[in-house]
């Protein structure tokens, strides 16, 4: 332990690099390479984006709403939680992300802004991610801004993905809404083990051990909490049955501090037969998709089949289901 651990210092780190992260995000959009510029990346696929605020008891949350292409009746709807180890301000970072899905899974993805530590620590942003979520899958919502709610799909990358674990899991709790598919792309699932135990396959992983003092200090100040089953539900303690819960696509990578986390949480949805697949990509490291596009663009494309197939089920049972 660090003194970055002690909740008062990392909270104090935290601010520092929300500002460092915030002016950084200004100097990468001044770029005009695609190489450098993964908000410029494949401009192939349009930005056909509008705004809206999403009301929720926690505070109102920004989104940005991707429309695919061609437009023509309601298409399914994913909704993106962003990365940045419930800290940073990452907000439109994951713009390739959304542009992608959009065009090669032909859904709305509507990209959230949530609330981050430390100004809002655990339970605020699960529990805004949940009332988010609640609010797209109203049928209402969906037939006034022109998506299908009843073929919804969660995910996130990193902390964004531990978001959408923690959707899932609250949407299984309280009875929906219902979820086709929750996508988790290497999330950190286990808050309760310092990341310094946290094992990789090479030298030198992306993931430092003061990043783990400083995010999960800000994001849960008490350590006792660590333990729940929104924050760590791959922790060897977190045994409660999960039968019901929306099927996941887990994808983790393989030089990753927090693959192992990843892989013990999808044998753990296999065994309630809630996995729709794990996998794990070679020679990555977390993150690994803001630097190599060529790889990330064959995985956003497994992701892309999973979200068409599980929106593709899901109609097929709305069809058989109506009078």
């Amino acid at each position: 332990m660090t003194i970055l651990a002690h909740p008062s210092v990392a909270r104090a780190a935290a601010n520092t690099l929300q500002r460092i992260t915030r002016a950084a995000q200004t100097l990468i959009r001044r770029s005009q390479s695609g190489a450098t510029n993964p908000y410029a990346r494949w401009p192939e696929y349009p930005r056909l984006v509008r705004e809206l605020t999403i009301p929720t008891s926690v505070a109102p949350a920004p989104v940005v709403v991707y429309t695919p292409p061609g437009g023509g009746a309601r298409a399914p709807v994913h909704v993106n939680f962003h990365g940045g180890g419930y800290v940073l301000p990452q907000y439109g970072t994951d713009d390739p992300v959304c542009r992608y899905l959009a065009a090669e899974a032909g859904c709305v993805v509507i990209d959230v802004d949530y609330v981050v530590a430390p100004q809002f620590a655990f339970p605020a942003p699960p529990q805004q991610a949940f009332e988010v979520v609640q609010w797209v899958a109203v049928a209402a919502h969906g037939e006034e801004h022109g998506w299908d709610s009843r073929r919804l799909t969660i995910g996130g990358q990193s902390a964004g993905g531990a978001l959408a674990a923690a959707v899932a899991r609250q949407a299984l709790e309280r009875g929906g809404p219902a979820i086709a598919l929750q996508v988790l792309h290497y999330p950190p699932l286990d808050l309760v083990t310092p990341l310094r135990e946290k094992r990789a396959r090479i030298a030198n992983p992306m993931l430092r051990p003061w990043m783990g003092d400083v995010f999960d200090n800000a994001y849960v100040p008490q350590s006792a909490r660590r333990a729940d089953r929104l924050v760590s539900p791959a922790h060897p303690s977190e045994t409660a049955d999960l039968t019901g819960i929306a099927p996941a696509l887990v994808v983790t990578a393989e030089n990753d501090r927090l693959r192992a986390e990843g892989q013990h949480y999808a044998e753990r949805l296999q065994r309630v037969r809630a996995l729709a697949a794990y996998h794990e990509v070679p020679n990555a490291d977390h993150g690994y998709d803001v630097k190599d596009a060529q790889l990330a663009r064959s995985v956003y494309a497994l992701i892309a089949k999973h979200l068409k197939r599980a929106a593709e089920q899901r109609g097929e049972r709305s069809q058989v289901l109506s009078p």
